[in-house]
């Protein structure tokens, strides 16, 4: 499908997050969003097709390919100005306000799920 293809698919593949939330209806075509399951052990892999809406909290490190028919059309909508930029996993975004809010948020559901009040 060529080079500048290519790229764009391992970008998308790259685990990542956004400082906004990703809003991602798709238009045509099919693929994968994969997000990391509490406690970041596991991925959790998520099937989008055509008339399909997937919201991902800012923070969440996810990651994105097509199916084998390596043909995906999806809009992404913002609640605001829109920031496209995908910082990648690391040192330095572990440390980033909104992966600390998405992580303290997801600990909470934990501990009330399980009854723990802290």
């Amino acid at each position: 499908m060529g080079a500048v293809y290519e790229d764009k698919i391992r970008m998308f593949f790259a685990e990542h997050m956004h400082e906004d939330e990703e809003i991602r209806y798709v238009l045509d075509g099919a693929g994968y969003f994969d997000v990391r399951e509490v406690g970041d052990a596991r991925w959790v892999r998520v099937r989008l097709e055509k008339g399909d809406l997937l919201v991902l909290p800012a923070g969440i490190y996810h990651r994105f390919t097509t199916d084998e028919g390596d043909y995906v059309k999806a809009m992404r909508l913002f609640k605001e100005a829109p920031r496209w930029t995908p910082l990648e996993r690391g040192v330095e975004t572990e440390g980033n306000v909104y992966r600390r809010g998405y992580v303290e948020r997801r600990e909470r559901m934990v501990r009330e799920e399980r009854g723990v009040v802290v």
